[in-house]
């Protein structure tokens, strides 16, 4: 029997997300016939390390979030203690969470983007970055924690400024007016595309991880040739990262002018109760006991 260690918890934002994405993992893969350890991740990297050691899984399944188990950095240490892993290695994961490096392979590889800028938090609080409306956020967070759009007679500018606290760089990013659209990546295999509705001002962490915060159309009620845009889209990310496993891009689409843009890859994507890749895979007749059984069959170890 295929023994499965569950990193979970870790010591970023997301913690509560991680912590709820590994107990569904759990049970998933014990219902799928798996040998399963949960094994919650805190600052000590060292207990993380000789726990692993004594435990000898065949295969770690990262449901970690945020900085050092979405960034490359507990990728790095399975590849270095040679135990196979799910989801993407180091590069890509690295890649995928700094923003402005992701963003510079999309371009790279013609894909959709909104006009974005890298500046300081004394930048920020000095002038706006681009013209109104537009989004700022960390470089490196997921979950959509500390975004904040900045429209046009807000004030709030310069105090989100001052009370920066996600390192010496912000993302400021155009504002896509229109629809949230998102589409899961497993393996080689765009799923479907989800449309995104929610009644706070955007698809914010409440929205993202509350009972009841948004509400998910699938398929989205799109024109085909935009469904399958994004559908193209999301894969040619996923691959341009060099990405394994499941991914999830996520898209502003904006009706009255036809324009789709790519936002981000989630590397990790959450799977939780109310979260998407689970659902889009039931969409497609894979159940999430198969969905993470199927991770596991795919996880491995290196770049």
């Amino acid at each position: 029997m295929t023994h499965v260690a569950v990193l979970q918890g870790g010591f970023s934002s997301e913690r509560e997300v991680s912590l709820s994405t590994g107990r569904g993992v759990t049970a998933a893969l014990r219902e799928a016939g798996f040998d399963v350890t949960p094994v919650e991740v805190t600052e000590d990297l060292g207990a993380l390390i000789a726990l692993l050691r004594q435990a000898k899984p065949d295969v770690v399944f990262n449901a970690l979030h945020g900085p050092f188990g979405e960034d490359g950095c507990i990728q790095g240490v399975l590849d270095w203690l040679g135990i196979p892993y799910t989801h993407s290695g180091v590069r890509a994961s690295s890649v995928a969470m700094d923003k402005a490096a992701a963003k510079a392979v999309f371009a790279a590889h013609g894909l959709p983007l909104a006009e974005h800028r890298l500046v300081s938090p004394e930048e920020l609080e000095a002038a706006d970055p681009l013209p109104r409306p537009y989004v700022v956020k960390p470089v490196n967070e997921g979950s959509s924690v500390g975004v904040e759009i900045i429209r046009a007679g807000d004030n709030r500018r310069e105090t989100i400024a001052r009370n920066w606290r996600f390192g010496g760089q912000v993302m400021a990013e155009e504002y896509i007016p229109g629809r949230e659209l998102t589409v899961a990546v497993m393996g080689s295999r765009p799923l479907v595309v989800t449309e995104i509705g929610t009644g706070h001002v955007f698809y914010d962490y409440d929205a993202k991880y509350a009972a009841g915060g948004s509400q998910h159309t699938l398929p989205a009620e799109l024109p085909d040739r935009v469904a399958e845009a994004a559908k193209d889209a999301a894969l040619r990310a996923h691959q341009a990262l060099g990405c394994r496993g499941v991914t999830r891009s996520d898209f502003r689409y904006d009706d009255s002018t036809g324009r789709l843009v790519l936002l981000e890859v989630n590397t990790q994507p959450g799977m939780t109760p109310t979260s998407l890749v689970p659902e889009q895979a039931a969409y497609c007749g894979i159940g999430f006991a198969a969905l993470c059984a199927w991770m596991v069959q795919e996880a491995r170890h290196g770049p």
